[in-house]
């Protein structure tokens, strides 16, 4: 057997693992077609005329302009909490001294005294909780995909309809200033932009600085509709010191001075959104669907009141997506139509007979809250598949032979051992299989400034903080060759030495004569290869199992409320640990093979040289 044979056979073993995983990954992890269409002023949403008679006005699409101007302060990771009040202490209960809890004052006082002016509202957000899904969903009203959580590092341009090219469709002027991620998610959308670096978490204040140094002066040119400022220094404070450091107390205190001077300037055609897109765990992560981390803040005010006149009423998306795939159901998308008509007939009525609010009103809010959800759990099972593929292909991987004669066998409980010992290693140098627990300060060990507008090299770094373990044990797996030469020569020894007879303790001659250890492996030299192979085929056998396992538990367990938060994150680092593993597998034997070149070759000029 060759060299090249036994890599070529392991690569294809590995290939079969990889089209499963692929095949899995696309058919149960969330994916979601992106639709093409955009909408636009002359394509009214839905059948009839416009019942706002806005069509034709100045400025208007479908329906009258509120606002001329929008100011988005978007403040990464502001979770709910940030922005409530401190409140005072009460008799017979201990003393709240939370460092974070009334920072933001500014935006309960503008609550107390125009409270028609100003809105707090507790915005959940879907997972993944990560910064470039959560910018996808806010701009174009959609559901992050799981899988998208991967694209962190490197975001794509985004295709389908959004927030930002309907405004410069509209030939409105859009001003960006703060998180660099914007600027690979809307290439050249925006009229006028300052960008900064954005992955530094330890560096606080780059890029708030960075902002604070044209936010006011570009409101006080007048030369933009839309104004958009993506701080980012209470995240990177979270990541670095936690919610619950003296830090984060003077973050939220510029960002309430912002808001402040914000506040201040404002016009009356102007309105002001204070978001934030996700929030944080106690120990200042994100990543997943726990509670702290889907609440975010959301703040609405002008210097007019916010909501004078009726929503418009839009609901065609989920029509659109069905005429484009046909993966929603008929029957559901039917009875979600009829629900959403029947609630729009009730907020007419609403409108039309304000003695009757007190009593109609929970029911037009029960009946679009259930609309909503309605929809959204349409969605998600509709893009949430289970594909049965993937154990066609592990059992055609798994039905290979791994049993070759020869000296070399590698013991079942040997490289079951040494598979166990990664995944103990995986564990015990900190890390979980949830994306929270990833180490990001890993991307800056070597590089404490920072990398500048560079996403690949931290991404390695943490990639291989990460995944250290299946790589050390994958490449130094070909080391248990020498387990029953191991085995062999302890059993030797104790031969040679049986206790309490100096006379037999002493060695025969034949015994001298043997080879011991890795001597062994010249005595059969055409086995070896085959050892080898059979070796990468136990290996990657286990570590196929340990997949398959994670696999069968995720699509089981599908419709379990923990199927995002353990499940799926269980199964994508499985995945990325076995290609891991893989590819360290075949670097290690590869190594192992080049050494026994190495030394066969220096046997055949020792062997010359002693028969001249």
């Amino acid at each position: 057997m060759q060299k090249a044979s036994v890599l070529l056979f392991l690569a294809w073993v590995c290939f079969l693992f990889y089209a499963g995983i692929a095949l899995f990954t696309s058919g149960f992890l969330l994916t979601r077609l992106e639709l093409t269409n955009h909408s636009s002023c002359q394509e009214p949403p839905g059948p009839g005329s416009l019942p706002w008679g806005s069509q034709g006005k100045p400025g208007a699409c479908w329906m009258a302009s509120r606002f001329s101007r929008v100011v988005l302060v978007l403040i990464d990771a502001l979770r709910f909490d940030f922005a409530q009040p401190q409140h005072s202490h009460v008799p017979r209960e201990p003393p709240v001294s939370l460092p974070f809890l009334g920072k933001l004052s500014s935006l309960q006082r503008i609550l107390e005294i125009q409270p028609h002016h100003a809105r707090l509202y507790r915005s959940q957000v879907d997972p993944p909780t990560t910064t470039m899904q959560r910018l996808k969903a806010l701009t174009t009203g959609s559901l992050p995909t799981f899988i998208d959580a991967g694209s962190n590092f490197a975001s794509h341009a985004i295709v389908e309809d959004n927030l930002i090219k309907q405004l410069t469709s509209a030939g409105r002027r859009v001003v960006f200033m703060g998180d660099d991620t914007w600027k690979d998610l809307f290439p050249g959308a925006f009229s006028k932009a300052f960008f900064f670096p954005s992955f530094n978490v330890r560096d606080l204040d780059t890029v708030d600085n960075g902002i604070l140094e044209h936010l006011y002066p570009t409101m006080d040119s007048g030369e933009w509709d839309v104004l958009i400022a993506h701080f980012l220094g209470v995240d990177h404070c979270g990541h670095k010191h936690g919610p619950h450091h003296p830090e984060m107390a003077k973050k939220l205190s510029q960002m309430d001075q912002v808001i402040q001077g914000l506040v201040e300037r404002l016009e009356n055609d102007t309105l002001l959104v204070v978001a934030g897109d996700h929030g944080m765990t106690t120990n200042g992560d994100h990543g997943g669907d726990s509670e702290l981390e889907v609440s975010a803040a959301l703040f609405l005010y002008s210097p007019t009141a916010v909501f004078p006149s009726t929503p418009p009423e839009v609901s065609r998306f989920l029509h659109t997506y069905s005429a484009a795939t046909q993966d929603l159901q008929a029957k559901e998308l039917h009875q979600l139509q009829n629900l959403f008509s029947k609630a729009s007939a009730d907020y007419q009525w609403l409108l039309q007979s304000p003695k009757g609010a007190e009593a109609t009103l929970p029911t037009v809010i029960a009946e679009l809250q259930q609309f909503l959800r309605g929809a959204r759990a349409m969605c998600i099972e509709s893009w949430a598949r289970f594909s049965l593929s993937f154990l066609l292909l592990h059992l055609l991987a798994a039905g290979i032979p791994v049993t070759t004669p020869g000296p070399f066998t590698v013991p079942w409980q040997a490289v079951s051992a040494w598979a166990l010992m990664a995944t103990q290693t995986f564990y015990s140098t900190g890390h979980q299989p949830v994306f929270p627990a990833i180490h990001w300060h890993a991307a800056f060990v070597g590089f404490p400034e920072g990398h500048g507008s560079c996403t690949w090299l931290p991404a390695l770094l943490v990639g291989a903080n990460t995944f250290a373990s299946h790589l050390l044990f994958a490449v130094g797996c070909p080391l248990l060759l020498l387990w029953p030469f191991l085995c062999e020569s302890q059993g030797l020894r104790k031969r040679q030495q049986p206790p309490g007879n100096e006379a037999d303790a002493r060695v025969r001659p034949e015994e001298e004569e043997e080879p011991l250890m890795e001597m062994r492996l010249r005595d059969a030299p055409q086995h070896f290869y085959a050892a080898l192979l059979q070796l990468g085929l136990k290996y990657l056998f286990i570590l196929g199992i340990q997949i398959l396992a994670c696999a069968l538990a995720a699509s089981i367990l599908r419709r379990h409320l923990m199927v995002w938060k353990v499940f799926a994150p269980k199964f994508i680092f499985e995945a990325v640990g076995f290609i891991v593993s893989s590819v360290g597998l075949l670097l290690g034997i590869a190594l192992v093979m080049r050494v026994d070149g190495a030394v066969s070759s220096w046997f055949r000029q020792l062997f010359l040289a002693q028969q001249r």
